[in-house]
Parts: structure tokens; C-alpha cells; sequence
């Protein structure tokens, strides 16, 4: 939502995020924005200010989610998880900012069942606290917004009391455009998005690092777009400073013969029997990319998709493109890491739709940046968690699984503690 959020005009000013190594990798994205590594719970907006240096100056939005475990609909889903209260945190600091508006986004899992009385409790505090919400909520399809992947989130918009609450943004695609075309995409498909990404398998290097110089393919327009060298690429974002001439983020995955020979007997389209793994479909688009667990509940690496040509999974840097990430935006060296990193972030391209909707709302123009900003440290693209505690100043979680990446042996630590990822722009 960060990079959406700025591509639509804004200036992010401050994260909060309570897991060191995801805070190590906005801070190298996002050199410029203040990052709070902590628990949403034991901040005040007074906090977020002072770490922001934005003073007394007007905060035009807030935006975030929290952890989404507790509603989602693959998992359990119970009112009473503690994650859930973190929500009314969320709410606390809209209103201890005094934001002109925010936007809440959460698993489509809210909307419905028993959770769905939560969602009401959400709105009437929001609603105790000054702001009007669009109660017409809706869960938007990032697939609608020009990202080649189905993708389904609960987006709320509200406002403080007497400011304009923003739309919804209009889709790209339509019911009917989905109808002419029965069951294929409008919008970019999955050979648009990876079609030009040299095959990581080729470079032996990425087996250990993961990133390597490599030569492209003739790009789609939509991988145009990724590669930042089309009109507009960078819409009203800032500019960073990178090299096009490397594959980045495309560390190999040894999979063994056996797994070969099924992924090559499965179909594009269709779902690998034994490993359950989706094959792409090169002409449709690519199923959710999830997040997987965290260490405290095991460290289970997501199930990545099968690529269409190729018989293995993708990489990060593919689930990058089928996101919507531009090819400058780094994850986690790491394959485990960087796949979460990306199944737990808002497609860029729907959040700069949404950031859009509150730029007219609040009577704000947007103007183009001609800044040159550099990347962060290479070195916070690596580091393992008792690195990032130490670079952020903050104790080690308690939880610890020791796990081996390429030719090297980290130690991976994670946390059940409450985490959300609030943005102040």
C-alpha cells in the first residue's frame, strides 16, 4: 500500500510495522519514510508524529491493515481472536492523528458469517470517533484494477465528519467484459506479466544469491510498466535509482526429479495432484498468492504457483510481476521471507487505485515528482532477524526456528505478538 499510495501522489511519511525484517525492507524501498518497529498497541499518534518530524501539520490519511489471520476464509476464524482487537487500534490513531480520512483493508472473511457483526462494531467506533464511513463497503478484485492475479480484499473508506468520504474506485474490467470474454482476463495475463523474465534456472549463481545480471526478453506492455521504461511508469511516484540490467529477487528452489515430472504432466491451468500446486495458465490469470505462517505457527513456506513454461515454481521476483511490483522493488533475499512479504502486501496497482479516490476526495491535485531517490543499504535486503532486531533496536522475539537458505544456514525468529501495518501520508 506504501508504494500505491505514493505512485498516486502521496507522500508516505511514516510505517509501523512490528517485524523487523519486513521493517528492514520498507526501510530500503522507502529511504524516506520513518519506520516504527512496533506493536500498533503501545503507540499514540504522538509517537508517529515525532518520528514522522511532521510537527503539528495536517495528516491527510491514514491507511493499514491488520493481521488478517483471524478472519480469513482459509483459516479459523474466531470473533474472539486477540489479533482482531487490533483493529480498534487502528481506530485510535486515526483519530489520535486527527486524519481527514483513512482506509482500512482487511480479508474479504470480514464481511461475512460471524464476522460480520464485528465489521458493524469496526464502523459505529469508527463513527464514535468522528469519521462517517462509506457503509456501502466493498470487497474490490485486484484482477478489476489491472494486476494479473484474482485477489479479493474488503476496502473501507471514511472521512472525518463534514470531509467528502471517497468512492470506490471503477473497475477496469466489467461483468460484462468478463462475459464477452467467457472466462478470459481483459487486463494483463500471466505471460504479459513474467513472459520477458529470463528462466532463473539458467544461472547457477542463484542458488546461492538472488539476484544476478541477466538479459530480458521483449516485454509486454504491462511488463514495460515493471521494467520502468514506459511513459508514465512511475506515475506520481519518486524516481529510485536502479539497475535494470539485473534479475533480482529469483533465488532458485531445488525441486527434486520426481516433482519435475509431475509439475510437467500438469496442465496450465489446472492444480498439480499431489503438492496441490496451481499451474499457470499463460492466457488467464494467476490464483491468490498467500503469505504462509509465520514461525510461531510452524514456518510453513506458501504454496507458489507452477510456472507455464518452465516445470518449477516461480520465483519471488515473478510473484512480484503477478502483484504488480515494479522490477526496482526488492523483497527479502530470502525465498521464505520474500514470498510472505508479498502475499501479505495490497497489489501496488489496486492500492494506488484506491489512494486515487482519496486524492479527489480530499480536493488534492497530484503532481509528478522528478526526484532521484537512492534505495536503502543492500545489506537490509539480507539480514536475518537478530541482525534486524539490532539495527532497529528492539528485543528478539521469543519464538525461534532455525532454517537454511541456499548454501546458507539462517536463524529465522518470528513472533505471535500483534503486528499491523499502518501507513501516515
Amino acid at each position: 500500500m506504501s508504494l500505491g499510495f505514493e505512485q498516486a501522489g502521496f507522500d508516505v511519511r511514516a510505517a509501523v510495522e512490528i517485524d523487523p525484517i519486513h521493517c528492514a525492507i520498507h526501510e530500503f524501498n522507502f529511504p524516506e519514510c520513518a519506520i516504527l518497529p512496533k506493536s500498533i498497541q503501545v503507540l499514540t499518534g504522538a509517537d508517529i508524529r515525532e518520528a514522522a518530524g511532521i510537527g503539528n501539520a495536517v495528516v491527510d490519511v491514514v491507511f493499514g491493515g491488520p493481521p488478517c489471520q483471524g478472519f480469513s476464509m482459509i483459516g479459523k476464524r474466531s470473533f474472539d481472536d486477540p489479533r482482531n482487537r487490533l483493529v480498534l487500534d487502528f481506530v485510535r490513531i486515526v483519530a489520535e492523528l486527527d486524519a481527514r480520512a483513512f482506509v482500512f483493508e482487511n480479508v474479504k472473511g470480514l464481511t461475512v458469517g460471524k464476522q460480520l457483526p464485528f465489521l458493524t462494531e469496526l464502523i459505529k467506533a469508527f463513527e464514535d470517533a468522528g469519521y462517517d464511513v462509506r457503509t456501502s463497503w466493498k470487497v474490490l478484485d485486484a484482477a478489476d484494477y489491472g494486476v494479473p492475479q484474482h485477489r479479493e480484499r474488503l476496502i473501507l473508506f471514511g472521512a472525518k465528519r463534514g470531509t467528502k468520504i471517497p468512492e470506490y474506485p471503477r473497475p477496469l474490467t466489467t461483468p460484462a467484459d468478463r462475459k464477452l470474454k467467457s472466462d478470459l482476463p481483459v487486463g494483463p495475463t500471466c505471460k504479459d506479466a513474467l513472459g520477458d523474465i529470463p528462466n532463473a534456472d539458467r544461472f547457477d549463481a542463484l542458488t546461492v544469491v538472488d539476484e544476478v545480471k541477466a538479459k530480458h526478453g521483449k516485454p509486454s506492455r504491462y511488463a514495460d510498466e515493471m521494467r520502468c521504461s514506459s511513459d508514465g511508469a512511475w506515475h506520481f511516484g519518486h524516481i529510485r535509482k536502479w539497475d535494470p540490467s539485473y534479475l533480482t529477487s529469483s533465488a532458485r528452489t531445488g525441486h527434486t526429479d520426481i516433482s519435475k515430472l509431475r509439475f510437467s504432466q500438469t496442465p496450465p491451468g489446472s492444480v498439480e495432484p499431489i503438492s496441490r500446486f496451481y499451474r499457470l495458465n499463460p492466457i488467464g490469470l494467476s490464483n491468490t498468492l498467500r503469505a504462509g505462517t509465520d514461525g510461531a505457527r510452524g514456518a510453513f513456506t506458501s504454496p507458489r504457483p507452477i510456472h507455464y513454461t518452465y516445470d518449477r515454481c516461480i520465483t519471488v521476483r515473478e510473484m512480484a510481476r503477478l502483484h504488480g511490483f515494479p522490477d526496482w522493488f526488492r523483497l527479502h533475499s530470502t525465498k521464505w521471507h520474500g514470498a510472505r512479504q508479498i502475499g501479505n502486501a495490497v497489489p501496488p496497482p489496486l492500492a494506488r487505485a484506491i489512494a486515487g479516490e482519496v486524492m479527489k476526495a480530499l480536493e488534492i491535485k497530484p503532481a509528478a515528482s522528478t526526484r532521484v531517490i537512492e534505495l536503502g543499504k543492500p545489506n537490509l535486503l539480507t539480514v536475518v532477524m537478530a541482525e534486524a532486531c539490532a539495527y532497529f533496536g528492539v528485543d528478539k522475539p521469543s519464538t525461534k526456528r532455525d532454517r537454511k537458505s541456499g548454501a546458507r544456514k539462517r536463524s529465522q525468529t518470528e513472533t505471535e505478538a500483534a503486528r499491523i501495518s499502518s501507513m501516515v501520508a
